[in-house]
């Protein structure tokens, strides 16, 4: 394993005796005929400049003004009570700093988690005025990957877009978070797109709001995602969906046993605001395991007017990660995972020496907003960061 990669799932998938998964590629019948038509479509617009965009839909960057985010609580269902119990206080972090910003909501298992959830916030003095609750079963807390993608449509209404989730190309249990977009359309009473023919995790994208999509190949296309679409296809699809008109791939890299997401864009490189682009030293970014063409790519990125991004570098942990239970992780955190509320950033924090210089760095970043640090050194162990388990919901226009 490399020594950076810090995207691991898998580890904690097989430690957890996790039986083996389906492994076969879910169906594509239907997708061709829409495909074919949205390309016709983006055809008929770029050949009639004064007619109407053929997009259905746009995704506003994360710095948009927010109505809420969304989290889904650990529970001991699918891993146990030491899985839940080591993740229940990054939890509760989050659910602090995020109520000054902004409603939270909270997705529960059943009945007699919101009972756990609910006491537990008040233990810790968290008012639960902005929280809500949705009862419904998942398989873990990755709500940025299996949870609904918010978009405006044409008439500028807020929409839930549906993607397929199929546990990272079915290296996961995944089938109850894979219905969580429909359930959360259900209770807002929001329109839902179905775009389920299409295996599509939050994580793997990035957009900057302005029609800009950046994303790896290894984490959109390989043999368990997407794998009979053409990248032009696929293309189709999000520039239809999400309002996106430029692509920045990188080839990413599949992660094997050691990254079961094949390289999520939002571990390294993120649109810190529209004009931005947050992501580490190019010796870092080689530690992380990008090539060295993927690492020219992403410092060459160009915006929707080919104007170059402004580049902002965050470090990489001074020290290898260590649990707060004591598990020595051998590979260091990223910083580049966090989110932003609409007066909070959220800032991984592992008590390292350089959380100090990453939360001033983006202090720097987002003068108007707080940075709060997090900590996710247990989370960090299975996998993930603060961006990988928040969703923005964006404000109704």
């Amino acid at each position: 394993m490399s020594g950076s990669l810090a995207k691991v799932r898998v580890q904690a998938y097989l430690t957890r005796q996790v039986s083996p998964m389906h492994t076969s590629t879910l169906p594509r019948a239907g997708w061709r005929p829409l495909v074919a038509g949205v390309l016709c479509a983006l055809a008929l617009s770029a050949a009639a400049p004064g007619a109407a965009h053929a997009q259905a839909g746009y995704m506003p960057d994360e710095t948009a003004r927010h109505e809420g985010t969304w989290l889904q609580w650990p529970h001991a269902y699918t891993y146990g009570r030491a899985y839940r119990d080591r993740l229940d206080p990054t939890w509760v972090a989050m659910t602090r700093a995020l109520v000054a910003s902004e409603n939270v909501h909270l997705i529960v298992y059943d009945a007699n988690e919101q009972t756990r959830v609910r006491a537990l916030l008040s233990a810790a003095g968290v008012a639960l005025t902005k929280v809500s609750f949705l009862i419904r079963p998942t398989d873990d807390v990755w709500v940025r990957d299996n949870g609904p993608l918010f978009v405006y449509d044409r008439n500028d209404q807020l929409t839930i877009t549906d993607w397929g989730f199929n546990g990272w190309g079915f290296d996961a249990p995944y089938r109850k978070d894979d219905v969580v977009p429909a359930a959360v359309a259900g209770r807002l009473g929001l329109p839902r797109v179905d775009v389920n023919d299409v295996v599509l995790e939050g994580g793997a994208i990035e957009v900057d709001g302005r029609g800009v999509l950046m994303a790896t190949r290894s984490s959109t296309r390989e043999p368990n995602r997407n794998a009979e679409l053409s990248e032009a296809e696929l293309e189709a699809v999000l520039s239809e969906q999400l309002g996106v008109s430029k692509f920045i791939w990188l080839d990413g890299a599949p992660g094997g046993k050691d990254d079961i997401t094949d390289m999520h864009i939002d571990g390294f490189a993120r649109f810190g605001t529209p004009d931005t682009v947050v992501t580490m030293s190019r010796a870092d970014l080689r530690q992380w395991g990008l090539s060295s063409t993927d690492i020219d790519r992403l410092y060459r990125a160009s915006d929707i007017d080919g104007a170059a991004y402004r580049i902002v570098q965050l470090p990489l942990t001074a020290r290898d990660v260590v649990t707060a239970y004591g598990y020595e992780l051998g590979y260091k955190g990223s910083y580049v995972n966090y989110y932003v509320g609409n007066t909070v950033v959220l800032m991984p924090e592992y008590k390292d020496p350089n959380d100090a210089v990453a939360k001033s760095i983006l202090q720097g970043l987002y003068p108007g907003r707080s940075v709060i640090g997090i900590d996710v050194r247990n989370l960090y162990r299975n996998g993930g960061m603060v961006h990988c388990v928040t969703q923005q919901q964006p404000a109704a226009l």
